[in-house]
This record gives structure tokens, sequence and C-alpha cells, in this order.
């Protein structure tokens, strides 16, 4: 009698010890995102850590990014295992305001405790924004269930740390009381849930992020006196011209403090006291420094660096706490990741010398181009067309000629009525009125990818902006929504799983890239939109580039082959339904595939079983006729448009199959 009893007291207190609460009945899941991580990046010289994780464990040699190539979009694929359309999530930036199913209000507050405009298309990488846009969508901001909720719903506990946007989406619905054994726990650069786990924070010793009380009643949550500011960023080196960023100036990476602290409350808090059986560890390195200093900078370099470190402490950290050999690490990024530039016959490379651009060097120089404001284009072709976005002074990326001019020339707001407050600028500032006209479009720009919203649907008007977008040489591919059918030149949104009936831009634009064009050693090229709150950004994504499409996938565990390379098409839409098939759950309306010729034991599957076809899409029609305007305004013979979309198709011994989408280009004849 006396066993049994001292078995079950034994029983007991285990399952009330923080180490004991829960058993999982798989190992564990970490998914670490390298925010733009390049596969081309990974060295022995800049990334020891992960290349001999790639050696040990499964290699995927021809992963894809969910196009659009955006960081929000690709947050939403590795939530649920889907695709923007099926989802009606369009992040980075869409426009909210009149579609169907989206009855936001005027404004929300922000994570920063700043008010934001949901007249203009809004920015997602905000906590407290896709909140708004939850509650406006009750609750179905994503249309499908997510890899979170089967997790929870099977009594598994979660983490979200990371990145703000990115790391929140993958939890979304988690509330400011929720129970974080029950609920998951969230750490990100600016908030912190739920409050009972922020308080923990506080009681072991860490600050907390400096908004992290926003997302609270006011006065429940308090920061200490010494708090400061831990996911704090420091400002960039610019140039002389205090505006364009210092690709030379090899500073520590703005980033890297900001992750470390998070690796750190993951490493030595959140793992051992919560031990969570599936993480998303979602950090910005390299992807804001190479959006800051451009990919192949010394600042490019350090950021791996840094990245790889954070690698190597939660690898040490896991074997220290018992937990390396039941724990399944996948490290993935979000997107690949491109210099802007434009073509260099006509806006050289130049050098960089003592803060201020310098001479022409087109071996080993840096991008003086490549910026589009495509509102001010359409602007200026008579068509009305808003962005949302205010005053833009980019003196350098807007372009400067070979006889050193600028494309852009600067001009200068004497009194404010023009930026909203006095200074220099190169595009005036194109926010969306209170009062729509008639006929106009909003542009939601997202860097490699922008989208067009024509909120009267006019067939004849987006007609017309069609045949400009085709006309111009710095514009790739031109996706329609189906109600507008098989515009000459255009595809269907849906082909590339970018429909949606009431959420879908009127038309989806890539801008164009050179995938041969190399900068700092490193090839790919696009044009940009450029931003006000980073007007002269030297790197971007967003595009159909194979250079942004192709990005990192490599996983080590007790899940996955040894040694292996795996040579088949894969993608980020595989990563949550792989997890799911990990971690014993249910994903059944995800539309991504279990990779199941990388796993192991009774998941694993021959790569033998599979088949893959290379394919093409092309519009019907070619775009005929049509004046191709150079970004320098200068003009070519009458052509013809129309652009190729590569694919692949894999299928299985079954007969399921799964398109995966390399590149698209244009073609002008």
């Amino acid at each position: 009698m006396l066993r049994p009893l001292l078995r079950y007291l034994a029983l007991a207190l285990l399952a009330l010890s923080p180490l004991g609460a829960h058993a999982a009945p798989h190992p564990r899941v970490i998914v670490f995102v390298w925010d733009g991580m390049r596969p081309d990046a990974v060295s022995a010289e800049d990334t020891p850590n992960l290349l001999a994780l790639a050696k040990r464990g499964t290699w995927f040699d021809d992963n894809h990014s969910t196009y659009p190539t955006f960081t929000m979009a690709n947050a939403s694929t590795f939530a649920t295992g889907a695709f923007p359309g099926p989802l009606g999530f369009y992040g980075n930036r869409f426009w909210a305001t009149p579609q169907a199913g989206m009855k936001t209000p005027p404004s929300t507050r922000g994570t920063g405790g700043d008010d934001i405009s949901l007249r203009n298309p809004v920015y997602t990488e905000d906590d407290m924004v896709l909140r708004a846009l939850d509650k406006a969508t009750s609750g179905e901001l994503l249309e499908l269930p997510t890899l979170f909720m089967a997790a929870q719903r099977a009594g598994l506990k979660t983490a979200a740390v990371g990145k703000s946007g990115a790391a929140f989406l993958q939890n979304r619905q988690l509330g400011n009381d929720a129970n974080p054994d029950r609920d998951g726990v969230l750490l990100d650069e600016k908030i912190v849930l739920p409050l009972s786990f922020a308080k923990e924070l506080q009681q072991a010793g860490y600050p907390l992020p400096r908004t992290a009380p926003n997302v609270y009643t006011e006065g429940v949550l308090a920061l200490r006196e010494d708090n400061g500011g831990p996911t704090d960023r420091p400002k960039p080196a610019l140039l002389k011209d205090n505006a364009t960023s210092d690709a030379t100036a090899g500073a520590d990476t703005p980033p890297t403090a900001a992750n470390a602290w998070m690796m750190k409350a993951y490493l030595e808090e959140i793992l051992p006291r919560h031990r969570p059986d599936l993480s998303v560890v979602w950090l910005r390195n390299p992807d804001t420094t190479q959006h800051i200093y451009g990919v192949g900078s010394p600042e490019f370099h350090l950021a791996l660096q840094a990245q790889d470190a954070l690698l190597g402490q939660l690898e040490a950290k896991l074997k220290e706490l018992g937990m390396a050999e039941d724990t399944n690490i996948i490290v993935v990024s979000d997107h690949g990741h491109s210099n802007i530039a434009g073509p260099r016959e006509l806006f050289p490379l130049r050098q960089i010398n003592d803060g201020r651009v310098t001479g022409i060097d087109n071996d080993w120089g840096y991008s003086v181009s490549g910026g589009v404001r495509m509102a001010h284009e359409m602007t200026r072709d008579g068509l009305i067309a808003f962005d949302g976005q205010g005053c833009v002074y980019a003196p350098v990326m807007s372009g400067l000629r070979a006889d050193g001019s600028q494309l852009m020339p600067t001009r200068y707001d004497d009194d404010g009525r023009i930026c909203g407050k006095p200074g220099p600028y190169t595009w005036p500032a194109y926010p969306v009125p209170e009062q729509l006209p008639r006929n106009a479009f909003v542009l939601a720009p997202n860097g490699g990818t922008e989208y067009f919203y024509q909120p009267e649907h006019n067939a004849e008007l987006v007609k017309r902006a069609v045949r400009f977008l085709q006309s111009r040489e710095y514009v790739a591919t031109v996706f329609v929504a189906k109600r507008y059918g098989a515009l000459p030149g255009t595809l269907p949104a849906e082909q590339v799983h970018l429909e949606h009936p009431g959420r879908g831009p009127d038309i989806i634009v890539s801008y164009a890239w050179d995938a041969d064009a190399a900068i700092q050693g490193f090839r790919g090229t696009e044009y940009s939109t450029v931003f006000p709150e980073l007007p002269s950004e030297r790197g971007e994504h967003g595009s159909f580039s194979p250079i942004d499409v192709h990005n990192t996938l490599l996983a080590a565990g007790p899940g996955f082959r040894t040694g292996f390379k795996d040579t088949l098409p894969s993608g980020n839409v595989d990563v949550a339904p792989t997890v799911a098939a990990l971690l014993g759950l249910a994903l059944p309306r995800a539309q991504g595939r279990v990779l199941h010729e990388s796993l192991t034991g009774a998941l694993g599957r021959p790569v033998e079983s599979y088949t893959t076809t290379p394919s093409a899409l092309r519009p019907t029609q070619v775009a005929s006729g049509l004046e191709t305007v150079r970004i320098d305004g200068s003009k070519a013979k009458p052509t013809n448009f129309s652009f190729v979309v590569q694919l692949k198709q894999l299928r299985n011994a079954d007969g399921a199959t799964w398109t995966y989408f390399d590149q698209a280009s244009a073609e002008r004849h």
C-alpha cells in the first residue's frame, strides 16, 4: 500500500514542478528564422555554426519563399502552411479600409503608442495594428487555422520570440491575461505577453521593451527606473548628406544588441522554465542590416557573424539543459535579399570615400540608383494615385547619372506645406485624402512588389493602368484580379495563389530585377519602392527574382536525416505541415506538404517516390504596341510585352501535386 502511495505523491509533485508540468509525446521543435538570409551567404567564415548544422542535418537545396517575398506574407505562411490569397492576408503593407469584411476604424494605436491612420495602406509589422485588424475581421485576419492553435489544442506549450509583427502573427490571439502554460508566451521587440510572463521577466531581473506597457491598461505594468531600452536600435551610419546610408562604415549592425537580449531571455528564462514544445524565434539579422547597408557590405558580414553566434548559444544551452537529443532545430529565412540598383549603363556603381559618393567603380563599387516612387510616376502620366507615404529625400538612391547629376533633383519645402515640415525632398507626399476622388488608385508599396487598389473596380481604368505599367522598363510582371478577365500581357492573380474576392488587390506588380548583376561579390539587383523611413536603403526583397524567391532552409535533430541534401523543390509553405507532423498534430487545411523525404522513422519517405516537372506560365496574349520608357525617362521603340513565370510541379506516388514558383521575368520584343 505504501509503495503505490509514494509513487502517486511523486507523480503529483512532478506534475506541479516547472520541469515536469508537461511531457511532450514527440521531440520539441524550434523554428529559428534568420530574416532575409540568402543560401549563398552560408559560409565557414561568417556562419560556421550554421554550416555545421547543415552538414550534420538536412539541407534543402531548392527552397522557395512565398511570393510576394515579404516578411509578413511569409510570416502568415509559416503560421498556417498556406498562401496569401486563401488566407486573405497581404502584408507587409496593404489597404484595409474598403475591403469586404474589414470594418476598420479610421485609425488605431500602434504598439509604440502612436496614432496610425488606417485610411492609408497600413504597415503590419506592428502587434497592435495586427490586433486591430484581427478585431475588424472578427478574428479572421488569417482565414485558416494556425500551427500554434493546433499545438495549444493538443496541450503543447508554445513560445514566440523576436521581430515585432512576424513573431506576434504566430500567436496573434494571445491575450493580456492568458495562461502561459495553455496559451503560450510572447516576447518581441515591443511587447511581452501575457502580463504574468512580463512580470516573471521583471522578477528575474530582465528589462522590458520600452513600449511593453502600451498593450495593457494604463498603470498595470510599470517599467523599473533602470529599465532602459533593451530592444532599441541605434541609428544607421549615414553619408555626409545625412540621408544616405554609409555602406563602408563597418559599424555594429543596428539589430544585434536587441537580438542578443531576446535570445538571452529565451535561453535563460523561456527554455528552462517553460520548456516549450514549439518555439518560433524570429530575429531580424541579416535582413535589417541588408536593407540599410546592402548585401555584401562590411555590415552584412558582421550581421551574419552575430546571428551565427546566437545559433551557437542556442545549441550550447540545449546541451546544458539535456535537451539537445530530443530537439529539432529548423533554420529558415522568410525570403532572400537583393541589392537595389538600376541599369549600370545609366547609373554606374561608385566608390564611397570619407562619407561622400565619389568616382565610378563598376567592379567593386556601390549602387547609386534603383529607387522608384510609383505614385509619382503614375501621377506624371495623368493617372490619380496615392500611396499613403510622405515626402521622400533620396538624393543618391533615386539615381546618380554617369555625369554625377541627380535623376531626381533635390527640392526644398521652405514652409512645410508640402512635406509637413521644412526641408529637402526628391518626391512629394502622396497621402490618401479623406475623400478619395473617383477613378483613383491607392498603392500599397512593399519594396520589390506593389499592390494597386481601384475602389470602383473600373475595368477600363484598370486596363489603362496596366498598359502604363507594362510600358515601364522597371516593371517585370503584372497580375490582375480575375474579375478583369484575361487582359493582354497579364496573368490572373489566382495562378500564383494571390486571389481573394474581398481583400485582394486589383493589380499586383513585381519590379524588374537582374539576377546576374553583382555588387560587393553577391549577385542580384532589383528596383524598389523608396520609403520615407528608409529613404536611401540599399537592399530590398519582395520581387519575383530568383534571388528573392530562393531562400535558406535547413534542419537537424532526431526527426531529420543526417548529412542529407534534399534536391526536391520545397517551400516555406511546407514548414508548418512538417512541424505539425513532427509534433503529431493535424493541420488539414494547409496547402504545403510534409517534407517526408527529409524525415526519419515512420514519417520518412524515399526521394524516388516523387517526380518533378519544370513548367512555365505565360499570358495568353501579349500587350502590343507599347513605347517602353526607362527609369530615366528615355524611350525605346514600340514593343510587345509579356512575361513568363518559371515553376516546378512536384507529384508524389499517390498523385498529389504541389507547385513551386522559381521566378517571373518580363519579355519585351
